[in-house]
């Protein structure tokens, strides 16, 4: 193999939790892995209803440096209110690893001439979510599905996507060879899920492969966790517990494209002989992942566990003209808030924060039980989470913490590089890049927008 420079390029992932954007040029072969929004993005200059206006473009995403200033990568549209001129794509290709926002969500800036390579599951999830939701926009480029043992030629680069296990669906991790040895891309990955079986033929193929170097997670790269976290099985096992010790409704709340915990929430009713409410867009979700039968997901208009919960909408009753053309697809399963009232003891509902005022109309009776199935908050201070507790102290609701964490801990990821053996080690999706210098001597530590040679 001709040996040809092989570069690196951080402009996202760094010293920062989500955001992955990541250059990697062999010759004159560019290709991107990942173009997401990093969680914190922005907070020092927006804020909830203040945020970058649509109709500027990147202007005000590049007035404060939310997003790296490239050439040949952004859609002319997008330029027109910079100072950035429009050329001709410089990338060949973008590369998604999961459908999470934090790397998927900025290549709505990208030019849709730069084709978008994705797993067929994380394509099914875009579409999902374009159609339920006016601020996600991934159309326009020419979208390329891939599964695991494919091989993907880019120009001097092949791209071989393998499964993971993690908190959503269809998410992947690359092996990328090129002229200068493979690179193992992890995306976002953990050993503790439902399928940890994915993960662990992704490390064994990884190790195989006698990588020239590893691009790895680091979320829960810390020196000390703070938070509860469990296993898929134990989160399970742990809601049945609450659920059969009451006789009252017991509500949930998850990650929205997390399906694993979905799925043990409709396994803990149906086991206890209970129905499973969900709002319309997670019926719409659902509608569209059983498109992909490896997903074993069950079909919201077909399987009698799942109703489907409407809220008042203009008229102030449930007139179908008030609903989305999406959202009526569903109204044959409909249930209300009167439903919900008159049949607590028989249902689980899956209410996320920003419902909570369904709350009011549905009058739960006291004592039932809230299952918060996501992380914890960064500090006790943390805003949302008081008013939460506001809210389930007001209708006397007993609160329950259990969560699985999408992501290796500091040993599993230690255990898993030390099993790879990389040559070097680049840390991206982490606020701890040093912690990794403690793995091994030949963890970088990577800056944004340097390039490093391997």
């Amino acid at each position: 193999m001709l040996l040809r420079m092989v570069g690196l390029t951080f402009y996202g992932g760094v010293d920062e939790i989500g955001g992955n954007k990541i250059l990697l040029e062999d010759g004159n072969s560019r290709v991107l892995l990942d173009f997401g929004q990093p969680f914190k993005m922005g907070c020092d200059f927006f804020k909830g209803w203040l945020s970058p206006r649509k109709i500027n473009g990147l202007g005000d995403y590049l007035e404060f440096g939310l997003l790296p200033k490239l050439k040949g990568v952004y859609a002319k549209e997008q330029l027109a209110s910079t100072s950035i001129p429009y050329t001709r794509p410089k990338v060949d290709a973008v590369f998604l690893s999961h459908a999470h926002f934090d790397h998927v969500n900025h290549i709505q800036f990208l030019d849709p001439e730069i084709p978008v390579y994705l797993g067929v599951g994380t394509k099914l999830f875009l579409e999902a979510m374009e159609r339920t939701s006016s601020s996600c926009n991934y159309g326009g480029h020419c979208h390329k599905t891939f599964r695991t043992g494919d091989r993907i030629k880019i120009g001097n680069i092949i791209v071989e996507p393998i499964h993971v296990d993690h908190s959503i669906p269809a998410a992947y991790g690359f092996l990328i060879h090129t002229s200068r040895g493979t690179i193992v891309y992890t995306g976002d990955l953990r050993a503790h899920g439902p399928r940890k079986d994915l993960t662990e033929e992704f490390v064994k193929k990884a190790s195989e492969s006698e990588p020239a170097g590893i691009i790895c997670e680091g979320t829960r790269m810390v020196e000390t966790e703070r938070r509860k976290n469990y296993s898929e099985d134990q989160v399970q096992i742990l809601s049945e517990r609450v659920v059969s010790s009451t006789e009252k409704i017991v509500f949930v709340t998850r990650y929205s494209r997390d399906m694993d915990r979905f799925r043990s929430f409709y396994n803990v009713a149906k086991n206890n002989d209970r129905k499973i409410v969900v709002f319309p867009k997670t019926a719409h979700l659902l509608s569209r992942l059983v498109d992909d039968h490896r997903l074993d997901l069950p079909d919201p208009l077909k399987d009698e566990n799942i109703m489907v919960y409407y809220k008042r909408k203009k008229s102030g009753g449930f007139d179908e003209r008030d609903y989305y053309v999406w959202e009526r697809e569903f109204m044959d399963k409909m249930v209300t808030h009167e439903f919900i009232r008159k049949n607590q003891k028989k249902l689980i509902m899956d209410l996320d924060f920003y419902q909570f005022a369904e709350l009011i109309d549905i009058r739960p009776d006291p004592g039932c039980c809230f299952i918060h199935s996501m992380s914890e908050p960064y500090s006790e201070e943390d805003l949302e989470d008081k008013v939460m507790h506001n809210w389930l102290t007001h209708f006397g609701m007993k609160f329950h913490q259990l969560h699985a964490s999408g992501h290796m801990n500091r040993d599993q990821i230690t255990s898993m590089i030390k099993n790879i053996k990389p040559k070097e080690i680049f840390p991206v999706h982490t606020e701890n890049q040093p912690l990794f210098g403690e793995i091994s001597s030949n963890a970088r530590k990577i800056k944004r927008g340097k390039k490093y040679t391997l």
